[in-house]
């Protein structure tokens, strides 16, 4: 097994314990493959959800940039709402879990 794909059975680990979500495979890999190098990275592959730059991280590169939303109040909703369903006292928020339940959150799947 790769080391990619052990990361893909943790995430879909973390969504099934973590936020009682049953992962679709297929969409979690595309979603690892690309964030790229950055899953191997230790701070880059996790989210600190009290730190307000990285969450316009996510809501500028991801949600506007990647998933193609406009700039709303709606976005930020969102991101609050996976951080919840993540469990907020979680230290290690990984961005690929994140980033999946946002494009599930937008029913953006087709994006990739």
């Amino acid at each position: 097994m790769s080391k990619r794909d052990e990361l893909i059975a943790k995430y879909a680990e973390d969504l099934k314990e973590k936020c009682g979500v049953t992962a679709d495979i297929d969409l979690l890999t595309k979603v690892t493959v690309g964030l790229g190098p950055s899953i191997y990275n230790a701070d880059s592959s996790t989210i600190s959800g009290s730190d307000d730059s990285e969450l316009a991280t996510v809501k500028n590169n991801f949600l506007i940039k990647k998933l193609g939303l406009s700039d709303s109040a709606e976005l930020d909703k969102a991101i609050d709402a996976v951080l919840e369903t993540y469990g907020k006292s979680n230290r290690n928020k990984y961005r690929a879990v994140v980033y999946y339940l946002l494009v599930k959150h937008f029913k953006k799947e087709s994006v990739y």
